[in-house]
């Protein structure tokens, strides 16, 4: 399997802390496990540029992994024993002689393990035992998918170990996906694991969603003069489960009407045509999600075209259709439950005001709470952070840069 430098993953400015940070995660392994020959291994987090909630309806979307990322010292080990570390929890060990789902681990880091070991027995490959100690700085409720990057660099340490790299990209992605949703309890969609096993600005297309289909966009984002800032409003994501399980359930509620089990392949005609019969079997707002995710597919080609060209004036201009059609007609901006909790949209307001007609803004992840996505021209940078800080604490704003590569053995 091959491996990369630190210079492979991350900008110039970054290596001399990467290394500090790499060395200490192999210190803090020795501590807990004793002296050993530690391997390294990265998941980048991810950031969804187009398509908000389209992948569960077999959709496309603009994807990117970033430069934050969950980091392991690892070792292999002779038994079936898998124990886990991570910086700030408790150690969780797994017997993975035992495979079987367990209801009393649902929603824990045990649970993604067992899952992950499953999937990949499940698809002829092989799991081991190993010590890992992690530490993440993806950050927690972020839309950045903490959970997907630790799925991934678990598939990716098993990948290593005991697979000598066998397990492709998009498997790893689906193994990860399955340990989610079928141990860990969280009914997401594929996109999340598959930016951060691919890396780089991607376009992923879920028409079959056992054969996804991939392409890396040809865009130096470094070059254009703006920067992605992810804003964390310190919003709330518990008890949102239902919620996020609400959007792909309606959407598939209008699809079943024209005897489908998703959206994709039904017109925006076809949808309009039948609007009577679906607000009186679905709701309006399942006829809205409806006609979002019909339209926010077809942006995604329009971004991808536009950054492949160079138009990226365009390809803003679409980030700020994307983000308006969130709001208004997928409807996932605050959850009517908790109508007084609503900081994306004070997020969302703030960085237009500042932005006045430049750039792009919308919900960034799955939304109803968390964190909002802006590009920044670079000359408002410093404006935008301030502004942004001074509504949701010091160091909300993130300033992130797109990573050229997904799930990794790392070679210091």
């Amino acid at each position: 399997m091959k491996t990369y430098t630190l210079s492979d993953i991350y900008t110039e400015d970054k290596i001399t802390c990467q290394t500090e940070r790499y060395k200490k995660a192999a210190e803090s392994y020795n501590e807990l496990f004793g002296d050993g020959h530690v391997r390294f291994f990265s998941a980048p987090g991810r950031t969804e540029v187009g398509g908000n909630h389209t992948d569960h309806n077999f959709g496309k979307v603009l994807a990117a992994g970033v430069s934050l990322d969950v980091i392991a010292a690892a070792t292999a080990t002779d038994d079936n024993i898998i124990e886990v570390k991570s910086e700030g929890f408790e150690k969780d060990t797994v017997d993975i002689s035992d495979l079987n789902v367990r209801e009393n681990e649902k929603n824990t880091p045990a649970a993604l393990i067992r899952g992950v070991c499953r999937g990949i027995k499940d698809r002829g490959y092989n799991i081991g035992g190993f010590k890992a100690y992690t530490t993440s700085n993806v950050l927690k409720g972020s839309g950045l998918s903490s959970s997907a990057a630790f799925e991934v660099l678990l598939c990716t340490i098993l990948n290593s170990l005991y697979n000598n790299g066998a397990i492709s990209d998009v498997e790893t992605a689906q193994i990860s996906q399955y340990a989610e949703n079928e141990y860990f309890g969280k009914p997401s969609g594929l996109m999340d694991q598959m930016a951060s096993s691919v890396g780089s600005f991607i376009t992923i297309d879920f028409k079959d969603p056992k054969r996804p289909v991939i392409n890396k966009i040809n865009f130096d984002f470094n070059k254009c003069g703006y920067s992605l800032c992810i804003v964390d409003t310190k919003g709330d994501h518990t008890e949102l489960t239902p919620e996020y399980a609400a959007i792909p359930n309606e959407m598939k509620s209008v699809a079943r009407l024209f005897g489908r089990d998703v959206l994709r392949g039904i017109t925006k005609e076809e949808i309009l045509q039948r609007i009577g019969k679906i607000r009186e079997k679905c709701g309006d707002r399942a006829f809205l999600r409806a006609l979002h995710f019909i339209d926010d597919n077809e942006r995604v080609e329009a971004q991808a075209q536009a950054l492949n060209s160079g138009d990226f004036d365009t390809f803003l201009k679409k980030v700020n259709e994307s983000g308006d059609s969130s709001y208004k007609y997928l409807q996932n901006i605050y959850t009517n439950k908790t109508p007084h909790e609503q900081g994306l949209s004070i997020g969302l307001y703030l960085a237009a005001e500042v932005l006045n007609g430049t750039g792009a803004s919308r919900v960034h992840g799955g939304g109803f709470a968390g964190t909002i996505q802006a590009f920044v021209p670079n000359d408002k940078l410093s404006e935008f952070i301030s502004v942004l800080d001074g509504a949701f604490g010091d160091g909300a704003c993130h300033v992130l840069s797109i990573r050229p590569v997904g799930g990794v053995e790392v070679s210091l």
